[in-house]
């Protein structure tokens, strides 16, 4: 997990990861620039901010992509094969890491966890009762850093009423990496944010999503979030979004949006099936503004994302 305490085998194996890295690029000569120059020559591409990263200690390479990018960092800087990857711990199972938001109620938590900010809020029964209004369409536009971190995600979602009087929406997201901290949460259009929890220890965020107005059954509202990290270094997430679906949606389309110059090779679309657990993949194209989409109609319940190289 995130935010191991110093100490631990983690921390010890990234102090001296970094200690060594920064040994052998001063003994180089080199320039971050000139290494990612270099780097990039060999069809390797590494952000010169991640590697200053890598050798301050404030990240570790853990992408499989990283790793092989160490592979060839230990050929141009010209230490033996090896004795810089040997320092990194095994990297963590990604096993549907990432930053988890739930279209609806949440699935990706132990009701201990969950239930005691359910309750500052004022839903305590969230989880047992039909939720009277549904997710009919929803936009996610996930905006990735420089740093291969996530910077922000902004969210428009439009909700139909199955009763009168509805005027909320409860929102549940969590950081992958909870010690970069929170997100700060905005309301962008007919929405403003009501009482909201934080659960530090989780990276877990609940929180009231107020409209401007009150709808009655059959009626449609359609709101505007944003989820916004700090950085740099901005939260890992592990080359991966998606969105948990309780109940079906009619419509979700997720763009996954990269820092210029830093897109990656391939990426693809996934979804898993809440019901039978079939996993299906699909190559996707980047477009010209190093970006990426998937759209799917009438899913769920289940898990719909977008993972990268």
């Amino acid at each position: 997990m995130a935010g191991s305490t110093a100490g631990d085998g983690q921390d010890s194996g990234r102090t001296a990861f970094a200690i060594q890295l920064r040994a052998a690029i001063a003994t180089s000569g080199l320039s971050l620039d000139r290494i990612q120059a270099r780097l990039r020559a060999r069809g390797v591409v590494v952000s010169v901010t991640a590697l200053s990263y890598w050798q301050s200690g404030k990240r570790q390479p853990e992408r499989q992509s990283s790793l092989s990018a160490v592979r060839t960092l230990e050929e141009i800087l010209g230490v033996p094969a090896g004795s810089l990857l040997g320092l990194l711990p095994p990297p963590r199972p990604r096993g549907g890491a990432g930053k988890r938001q739930a279209g609806g109620e949440p699935m990706s938590f132990p009701r201990q966890v969950l239930q005691p900010l359910l309750e500052k809020v004022g839903a305590p029964h969230a989880l047992d009762r039909q939720q009277p209004l549904k997710m009919v369409g929803l936009h996610d536009l996930c905006e990735i850093a420089a740093d291969g971190g996530q910077r922000a995600v902004t969210a428009r979602a439009v909700f139909q009423a199955a009763a009168d009087g509805q005027d909320r929406w409860l929102l549940v997201y969590t950081q992958d990496d909870p010690a970069a901290g929170a997100p700060e949460l905005h309301a962008v259009r007919n929405c403003r944010v009501g009482r909201a929890e934080v659960d530090e220890a989780h990276g877990l965020i609940v929180a009231e999503l107020l409209f401007d107005r009150p709808i009655n059954r059959g009626e449609t509202h359609l709101i505007e979030y944003t989820l916004t990290n700090s950085g740099p270094p901005y939260p890992e997430c592990r080359n991966t979004h998606y969105r948990e679906f309780r109940r079906p949606v009619r419509e979700y389309l997720l763009e996954v949006r990269f820092a210029p110059g830093t897109a990656p090779g391939r990426c693809w679309q996934y979804s898993r099936n809440g019901a039978t657990g079939t996993l299906a993949r699909r190559a996707l194209k980047l477009d010209g503004a190093d970006g990426v989409h998937a759209v799917v109609f009438d899913f769920g319940p289940g898990v719909f994302g977008i993972d990268w190289d």
